[in-house]
């Protein structure tokens, strides 16, 4: 597909190239495997070891790299890299009444659906004597990173620190990168306010990833780091939790996507628009349209061209749409097997019967049902999380919940008879491995229980210490 033109201001040229039509059935396996692929990241080796290099500085000269860094890439000097309460606060009190009220309503519909999945204690007696346990723990400190770009984002800040606050994590730090003016955006500063976040820091990109994993003078140390952000942050993320030195992160992340399934019900105008929601994140995104109506196909593929032009950001997504696919199946087991195999961050079904569909779902970040669930609300105010699984890790990882703030901590206890009960299973398990130590680590307790059970039986005073370890 040809690279479009742009006019100078900034809207899709009329005579912008189509996505073409892909026939599934006439394609190879290969050909199947390479359709699905998403747009490849040029200059990946050099951005990981420009990556690398600032983590490094980072690390060794703290605060000043972060600064120097921070002129470098944003342009701006930054004196203080803490924001203060009282501006973070102020930034709340000077919102428009009605952005208050969609960020008030929006948090608490997250917040419904975050405390209602949030894990609980469980425990188990798995024989008779043993009692298993799990015991969720929040995590202690933890650093969420919002990105700024070119439109602010208070929905990424509700999204991270509501299921933070619902797990319960003490430290919560939030980054963000400063604007032109060397400040954070001041809807950023409303939704933390709102959130009860009083440690916001500015910094961006891979110099703020490394300054939470590592800590500095001024960005205190944390243990997990959580958010979105573009391939520099991705890239810092990765290699901060490849050091135990650095930190855990949230799930592999990548461009926004969107795979929408779609039959002869599917309403063209709102299906392209759903498409345009995603290619309008960034030109590295990638949009799927999987119909068994040719119809369809071809009139949201003219919504496209119709549609584009209302959007401000009509250049970056005409650049996303480059590598947009449009694929014909023959029926919906082939439109299962594609969205399967394609395991979209976001899947809209268009159907008649969207839940027979959705019971077939096996890999995806987050699900949108039916004509009237655009994908915008699960971006903003639904109550699920936007942070997702992207590049196929839908696969193996699921979007951000209250769970991902939390440790889950094992824990057992089994009574004298328990021991006897399970006691030989270990013993067993312990031989074949060859580990003497676990067997004998049991023998010896099982040894005692029977001495102690003999000097009873005889009269004898045994050891006095009946269910108590030796």
């Amino acid at each position: 597909m040809t690279i479009p033109s742009f006019s100078k201001s900034g809207k899709a040229q009329k005579n912008m190239p189509l996505p073409p039509v892909y026939d599934w059935q006439c394609l190879s396996d290969t050909q199947k495997n390479a359709l699905l692929a998403r747009p490849v990241t040029q200059h990946d080796e050099e951005r990981r070891r420009q990556v690398s290099r600032i983590i490094d500085a980072v690390r060794h000269d703290g605060d000043a790299a972060v600064r120097s860094l921070t002129e470098q890439y944003d342009g701006v000097s930054v004196t203080d890299f803490r924001v203060s309460p009282a501006a973070i606060t102020a930034a709340w009190e000077q919102s428009p009444a009605a952005l208050r009220q969609a960020l008030d309503s929006a948090k608490n519909r997250i917040a419904a659906f975050h405390r209602a999945t949030c894990p609980q204690p469980v425990s188990v007696t798995t024989a008779p004597g043993v009692v298993c346990e799990t015991m969720p723990r929040p995590i202690q400190r933890v650093g969420l990173y919002v990105p700024a770009g070119s439109a602010p984002l208070p929905s990424t800040v509700l999204m991270l620190a509501v299921p933070a606050d619902i797990a319960g994590c003490p430290l919560k730090v939030l980054v963000t990168p400063p604007d032109a003016s060397g400040r954070a955006d001041p809807v950023v500063l409303a939704a933390a306010a709102l959130c009860g976040i009083d440690r916001v820091y500015l910094a961006g990109g891979a110099q703020a990833i490394a300054a939470l994993a590592y800590g500095t003078e001024s960005f205190p140390k944390v243990d997990k780091i959580f958010g979105p952000g573009n391939a520099w942050v991705t890239e810092a993320k990765a290699q901060v939790a490849m050091d135990v030195a650095g930190a855990s992160i949230d799930m592999p992340a990548g461009p926004s996507e969107v795979l929408v399934v779609a039959d002869g019900s599917a309403p063209a105008r709102l299906t392209a628009l759903d498409l345009l929601s995603q290619a309008e994140h960034g030109p590295d995104s990638q949009v799927v349209l999987v119909s068994s109506s040719q119809s369809v196909l071809e009139a949201v593929r003219q919504e496209l061209q119709h549609q584009i032009n209302r959007l401000n950001r009509a250049a970056v997504a005409a650049h996303a749409l480059q590598h947009a696919r449009f694929i014909r199946v023959p029926d919906g087991a082939a439109m299962l097997a594609v969205s399967n195999a394609y395991a979209p961050e976001h899947l809209i079904i268009q159907l008649r019967q969207p839940r027979q569909f959705l019971a077939g779902v096996t890999a995806a970040g987050s699900v949108f049902l039916g004509p009237w669930t655009p994908e915008s609300l699960g971006d903003y105010c639904s109550g699920t999380n936007h942070v997702l699984p992207t590049n196929g890790y839908a696969r193996n990882h699921s979007g951000l919940s209250v769970r991902d703030f939390m440790l889950h901590i094992s824990v057992q206890q089994a009574s004298a008879d328990g021991l006897r009960q399970i006691g030989p299973d270990a013993e067993k398990l312990a031989a074949v491995e060859g580990l003497d130590a676990h067997r004998l680590a049991v023998s010896e307790r099982l040894r005692w229980l029977e001495k102690e059970a003999e000097d009873c039986s005889s009269g004898a005073s045994g050891s006095g210490i009946t269910g108590k370890a030796p």
